[in-house]
């Protein structure tokens, strides 16, 4: 090894012992005669100071260092003189007096400081990520990002279960979203596909008796980035047999609570985790992954103004619709300027409206009590109803909307982030982790004029509801479950269906004819023939958990090599074009109106 300690452990106990460290400069400071320099590797920093009378030679030529040089330096530790200690460094009690040093390698002038936290564009970090990834945010994530991985593979190993690796090259099947599709050389006119999860080989590893399966599993899927979503991604990947839907929500909750507990324990957990119902998440939240941080519940109002004079509730009620609101506390006095904002807010989230009501009074019968343009068309019996069941207070400020219901909850739920934003009801230290559970099976395409998996076509449905599934699919709940966090959905997760008639009644359903499932789904169906377990799992999405962990707000930060926003890789410029001579040989061909624009020009 070059180095004999790292730039991070050493302290006082090491002094009058001679070391040898590699790193990069971090700092350099010529202070006339003596030259200080924070050495800086993975573990951390250490001052080394070059004495021109002790060592001229180390100090000729850290007097030619410059900011992300490298270093090999030997010298002696010793304390730190009286008053210089730096108290924000493990190593602040010492520093290496050089008796030696060496240049290993050189460093242009950095095009951003890797010694400081700024603002750098995002292009520029993406296109120089190796020296973003220097920097000690990106460090640190990436190092919890190690120690997560770790922590589930030791629990998972501890709980009986076996790592298995599943192909990358896999065959094409529906799943919910695009393959990224590969051509096969070798079979010209044929294509392998990327895995959007390992979904059916795990449960073929249940049908092959492991029993306890998982891996850290890379997926892919050709869609539309965002800040939480990238083309490609990492889970924990995880498959259980002879098990029922609470053994799986069982396992997860210990898991995430040790996790949380031993990696990040500077942080706060609410356990046991709730588990609430699709159903009610939706009344109350308006979506199925809400932040569980803070209230701001929201309530149906349609039953008590129904019969009112007020058109804008009476004709939504009327159209078979909703209104539905909830309270944001202390914003009674917002002005009608700030009020208008949150109207054009629904309005471009497509809502028709937005009815706001401000209570600045217990007694609504007082002049004044209530501040709204709806105030005229409503009677005080029925402000002070819709107040209860707002759970409302003297100083709070009613967000209603009167749409269909789809709507509403869209509406109302996106109003809900943007209030608790506003009022810094999120606790950022907070992990608040929750389970969604049955889902609706199967859900109406308008478009496509059939029924869609709402979860996956290899999701069971409740016992008791498989008699509606030939008279009422949409009442059917399924044996599936989601774990959310602080907004984010982490996971999706189901009991499978273990019995080749079951599995070919939903496929039917889906609209697939029987030569259709042999063609895409027969592997299958062929190996539920041969004594399948009842068996279930789930596949917690890693980049998303780390990114809460860290406290980040979007999943790049916390992967070594991301996607821009237009699945570009700034640093290694991929995708990008091939040569003529790779596309003869798959048999392929790219017409010229068919090549993307450069995504840098």
């Amino acid at each position: 090894m070059l180095k004999t300690h790292s730039c991070g452990h050493l302290d006082t106990t090491y002094i009058g012992r001679e070391v040898t460290l590699a790193g990069w400069v971090h700092r350099r400071r010529d202070h006339g005669g003596l030259i200080f320099i924070d050495l800086r590797d993975r573990e951390g920093m250490t001052q080394v100071v070059f004495n021109p009378q002790l060592a001229p030679e180390a100090h000729a030529i850290a007097s030619e260092a410059r900011s992300e040089y490298v270093l090999k330096v030997t010298g002696e530790v010793q304390r730190r003189p009286e008053g210089t200690d730096n108290p924000k460094l493990p190593t602040g009690q010492i520093e290496v007096v050089a008796r030696a040093v060496s240049i290993l390698n050189t460093s242009k002038t950095p095009p951003f400081y890797v010694n400081e936290e700024t603002e750098v564009d995002e292009p520029l970090r993406l296109k120089y990520r190796y020296l973003d990834l220097r920097r000690s945010r990106m460090k640190e994530n990436l190092l919890l990002r190690h120690k997560v991985l770790r922590f589930m593979r030791e629990f998972l190993d501890a709980q009986g279960f076996v790592e298995v690796e599943t192909p990358i090259l896999i065959k094409s099947t529906p799943e919910g979203a695009r393959d990224f599709l590969v051509p096969s050389r070798i079979t010209p006119g044929k294509f392998y596909a990327l895995p959007q999860s390992p979904q059916q080989l795990k449960q073929i590893l249940m049908v092959a008796g492991l029993e306890k399966y998982y891996q850290i599993a890379r997926c892919f899927r050709d869609e539309d980035l965002r800040a939480d979503r990238q083309l490609e991604f990492t889970q924990l990947d995880l498959e259980m047999s002879f098990v029922e839907q609470e053994d799986v929500l069982d396992l997860i909750e210990k898991l995430f609570t040790a996790l949380v507990q031993t990696v990040t324990p500077h942080l706060k957990l609410v356990t046991p985790f709730p588990r609430i119902s699709y159903r009610e998440v939706m009344d109350k939240y308006g979506n199925d992954k809400p932040d569980l941080r803070y209230g701001l519940e929201l309530s149906d109002l349609s039953d008590l103004v129904a019969g009112t004079e007020f058109q804008v509730f009476k004709g939504a009620v009327a159209a078979g619709g909703v209104v539905k609101g909830f309270a944001a506390p202390g914003c009674a006095g917002y002005s009608r300027k700030e009020t208008d904002v949150l109207i054009q807010k629904a309005k471009d989230l497509g809502a028709k409206g937005l009815v706001t009501v401000g209570i600045l009074a217990e007694d609504l019968s007082q002049p004044d009590a209530v501040h709204s343009v709806a105030a005229k068309h409503l009677s005080v019996d029925m402000l002070q109803k819709m107040v209860s069941r707002l759970g409302a207070r003297p100083g709070d400020l009613l967000l209603i909307v009167a749409d269909r219901v789809e709507a509403a909850n869209e509406v109302l739920s996106r109003l809900r982030q943007e209030m608790a934003s506003r009022l810094g009801l999120a606790d950022p230290n907070m992990m608040s982790f929750a389970f969604v559970l049955d889902f609706p099976l199967l859900a109406w395409s308008e478009a496509e004029g059939r029924w869609d998996s709402v979860h996956h076509p290899f999701t069971a449905p409740h016992e008791e509801d498989i008699p509606l599934l030939d008279i009422a699919p949409e009442q059917v709940r399924s044996l599936s479950y989601d774990i959310i966090c602080n907004g984010y959905e982490l996971s999706s997760g189901s009991i499978r269906i273990h019995r080749r008639e079951m599995q070919e009644k939903i496929l039917r359903l889906l609209g697939y004819s029987q030569e259709d499932m042999e063609e895409r789904f027969g592997h299958l169906l062929e190996a539920l023939d041969y004594g399948a377990p009842p068996h279930g799992g789930i596949a917690p999405g890693i980049d998303r958990l780390v990114m809460l962990l860290a406290g980040e707000a979007n999943i790049r930060e916390v992967i070594a090599f991301p996607k821009n926003q237009t699945g570009y890789c700034p640093l290694t410029r991929a995708p990008d074009e091939v040569t003529a001579e790779q596309l003869a040989e798959l048999r392929l061909a790219v017409t010229p109106e068919e090549k993307a624009p450069n995504p840098l020009s």
